[in-house]
């Protein structure tokens, strides 16, 4: 890819719809998975996003329906975001504000790293390495802006 994109207001640049592709790693068994879909930020009343994906994830050469979703509220900081699950539990902060983020968020006894890096106006990627005694995964999605 490029140079980092910073970006000034995570949910402002967020917001709208984006083709999301993921690729799903196995790294203990070597089975892969893919994810093709939608993923829209909508705005809420309290002034984060609701991030809604939907789409087919294939594992194993099955296909089969695949929805998640994450709400993004107002950080700390000026411009960053708090990310929750849709329970309204604390999954990680977003500062994309040098146009790159690393997260960790301890699962049980797994941890997931996320690194978030935004290339452009309308394009970015997350890539998820989750590691214990559960899960040994390599997660990485791309996003690019539609419409």
């Amino acid at each position: 890819m490029g140079e980092f994109w910073p970006v000034p207001d995570v949910l402002a640049y967020l917001a709208g719809r984006w083709r999301t592709e993921r690729s799903v790693r196995d790294l203990a068994s070597g089975d892969t998975g893919r994810f093709e879909g939608t993923t829209v930020f909508e705005t809420c009343e309290d002034g984060g996003l609701r991030g809604h994906e939907r789409g087919a994830f294939t594992w194993r050469g099955v296909a089969r329906p695949a929805e998640r979703t994450l709400r993004y509220e107002p950080g700390g900081t000026p411009g960053t975001v708090r990310v929750r699950f849709a329970d309204g539990r604390f999954f990680h902060d977003l500062d994309l504000t040098s146009g790159r983020h690393v997260a960790d968020h301890p699962c049980a006894a797994d941890l997931y790293r996320g690194e978030f890096t935004a290339w452009g106006p309308d394009r970015w990627r997350t890539v998820w390495c989750v590691g214990g005694p559960a899960k040994d995964l390599l997660l990485t999605t791309d996003y690019a802006r539609e419409g």
